[in-house]
C-alpha cells in the first residue's frame, strides 16, 4: 500500500504521487506573529511534523517551507501605543514559536521565509496578475479581481453569487467580495511598515505573501499544501486564486487539520481562550504534550482538558516505561516498522491505528519480558521504537548535543546522590535512604528500583 492523503479541493482520499520522483515540497502556512504561540498553534506544528517524518520513513527527500507572517494589521495594532516597535514585537513572537516547536520535538523547517523579506517577489506577481487582467490598482491599494477567476470557490465549495464582501475598504473596490493583495500606506502607520511599489507606498496583503514564497521556494507547482481548516476561506481559497490567474499549476494537495478546541470554541487569540504551552508543561512533559497532540487523527477536533493531557500522559509513560525496562535487558535494538503501523499510516496518516499498534507492541513485550523471552521481547522493542521514532516520541532518540551535556552532569550527580542512598541501605539507614530518593523526587527525579539497579527518570 502507498500512502493516500485527503486532499480538500478533490473531496477525496488521494494516492499520493510527487511531481518528482523521490522529492517532497511542502508549504505550510506558518503564524502570524502578534503573540506568542498557543497549544491550538502547537497542533499544527506538531501534525506537519508527522506527515513530514513519515515521508521520509518512507524514502522521500522533503523541503519543507513553513513561512512567518511578520507584517499585518494584528502586528501594528498590537505595537501601537506602546514603546516596542512592531519589527521587534514580531521578531520576539517569532522566537517564542520557535521555542515552542523545539521544545516539542519539530525538527526546523527547511526554511522559514519572513513575509517582510520577499515584498520583491510580490511585486513582481502583482505586475502580472494585473497585465492579466485579475487585478487592478485602487488608491494605493491593490485587489484582486473575484470576478476575473471562473473557478472562484471551488476550494471551499462556495459559490460566488452567494459570498458577501468583507465591509473592508469597499469604496475602493470594484466588487466587494474583491480581496487585497497590496495595502497602501495609512495615516498614523509606522514608516518602516511601507515599502515602495509602482502602485505608492505600503504593505503585503495576507494572502498574497504565501503565494510568492510559495513559488519562490518550492517553484510554480508543488506538492502539498498544509494549514487549518479554519485557512479554507477565505485564505486558501484566495491562495489558489491569484496564483491559478498568474498561470501557476499551485499545490497538488491541500491537506488540512481539524482545530482544537476550548469548550464549544476553537481555541483563538481573537477570543481570547487560549492555553499556552507554559500552562501545560506545569501539568506534564513536553514529549507528553507532543504525544496529545500527535495521536489523533489530523482531522480529527481535539476537545482541550487537563483530563485528557493527563490520561495522555499517562499513555506515555506506559510505553516509555517499556522502552527503558527492554533497552536494559536486550539493548537499544533499532527501530522497525511493524505492518500494522505502515498501513495505518499510509491511510491517510492513520495515527489512533498506528499507536494502537505501538501499545500492542508494548503489550506482547512485557508479556515477553515477564516470561524471559528475549528474542520476542527484542521485537518489540524494534517494533515500539520504530512508530515512536516516526512520531518523534523516541525516549532513547539521541537529543542535540546541548541536551546530552546537561543530561551526562544530571546523570553523574543523580549517580553520586544514588550510591549514597546504596550505602544507607546496606548499613540500614533506611530513612536516610528514604531521604535521599525524596530529595531527588523533589527536584524532579524518580528512582526506581530494578532488578539491574536503581533507575532515574525526569
Amino acid at each position: 500500500m502507498t500512502l493516500r492523503l485527503h486532499d480538500t479541493a478533490s473531496r477525496s482520499t488521494r494516492e499520493f504521487v510527487p511531481i518528482k520522483p523521490g522529492h517532497v515540497g511542502i508549504y505550510l502556512c506558518g503564524p502570524t506573529v502578534q503573540s506568542p504561540p498557543h497549544i491550538g498553534h502547537l497542533r499544527s506544528a506538531v501534525n506537519y511534523d508527522v506527515l513530514r517524518r513519515w515521508l521520509a520513513r518512507s524514502g522521500y527527500a522533503v523541503t519543507f517551507v513553513q513561512n512567518v507572517t511578520d507584517i499585518d494589521d494584528k502586528i501594528l495594532n498590537k505595537s501601537a501605543g506602546t514603546d516596542t516597535e512592531w519589527w521587534a514585537l514580531a521578531y520576539e513572537n517569532e522566537r517564542a514559536f520557535s521555542a515552542a516547536y523545539a521544545a516539542l520535538g519539530c525538527l526546523p523547517p527547511t526554511i522559514s521565509p519572513r513575509a517582510t523579506g520577499h515584498v520583491p517577489e510580490m511585486i513582481e506577481l502583482m505586475k502580472l496578475l494585473i497585465e492579466r487582467g485579475h487585478a487592478y490598482a485602487s488608491e494605493g491599494d491593490v485587489y484582486f479581481d473575484t470576478l476575473s477567476y471562473a473557478a472562484y470557490g471551488a476550494l471551499s465549495g462556495q459559490r460566488l453569487d452567494h459570498m458577501q464582501g468583507d465591509g473592508a475598504d469597499e469604496h475602493c473596490k470594484r466588487d466587494a467580495r474583491d480581496f487585497a493583495l497590496w495595502k497602501g500606506r495609512k495615516p498614523g502607520e509606522p514608516d518602516t511598515a511601507s515599502w515602495p511599489t509602482p502602485w505608492g507606498p505600503g504593505r503585503p496583503g495576507w494572502h498574497l505573501e504565501c503565494s510568492a514564497m510559495a513559488g519562490r521556494y518550492l517553484g510554480e507547482a508543488f506538492d502539498i499544501h498544509g494549514g487549518g481548516l479554519d485557512l479554507v476561506f477565505p485564505h486558501h481559497e484566495n491562495e489558489i486564486a491569484q496564483s491559478k490567474a498568474a498561470g501557476f499549476g499551485f499545490a497538488n494537495y491541500w491537506v488540512h487539520h481539524a482545530l482544537l478546541n476550548l469548550g464549544p470554541e476553537k481555541m483563538s487569540k481573537s477570543l481570547g481562550n487560549v492555553i499556552d504551552l507554559p500552562h501545560v508543561l506545569n501539568l506534564v512533559r513536553a514529549v507528553e504534550v507532543r504525544y496529545y497532540l500527535a495521536t489523533p487523527h489530523y482531522r480529527s477536533t481535539i476537545d482541550y482538558s487537563e483530563e485528557s493531557l493527563l490520561e495522555a500522559a499517562q499513555g506515555y509513560r506506559r510505553i516509555e516505561n517499556f522502552v527503558q525496562r527492554a533497552a536494559e535487558r536486550v539493548g537499544a535494538v533499532s527501530g522497525a516498522l511493524s505492518p500494522a503501523f505502515t498501513a495505518a499510516m499510509d491511510d491517510d496518516l492513520g495515527t489512533p491505528a498506528a499507536i494502537a499498534s505501538v501499545h500492542e507492541a508494548v503489550r506482547v513485550g512485557n508479556s515477553a519480558l515477564a516470561d524471559g523471552n528475549d528474542a520476542a521481547a527484542t521485537q518489540a522493542l524494534a517494533e515500539v521504537r520504530g512508530g515512536l521514532e516516526v512520531f518523534g516520541l523516541d525516549p532513547l532518540a539521541q537529543a542535540d548535543g546541548s541536551a546530552d551535556d546537561l543530561r551526562g552532569v544530571v546523570d553523574s550527580l543523580v549517580a553520586v546522590a544514588l550510591e549514597q542512598r546504596q550505602a544507607a541501605r546496606g548499613r540500614k539507614d533506611y530513612g536516610a535512604a528514604d531521604s535521599i530518593r525524596d530529595q531527588l523526587k523533589d527536584a524532579g527525579i524518580v528512582v526506581e528500583d530494578t532488578p539491574a539497579g536503581p533507575r532515574w527518570t525526569l
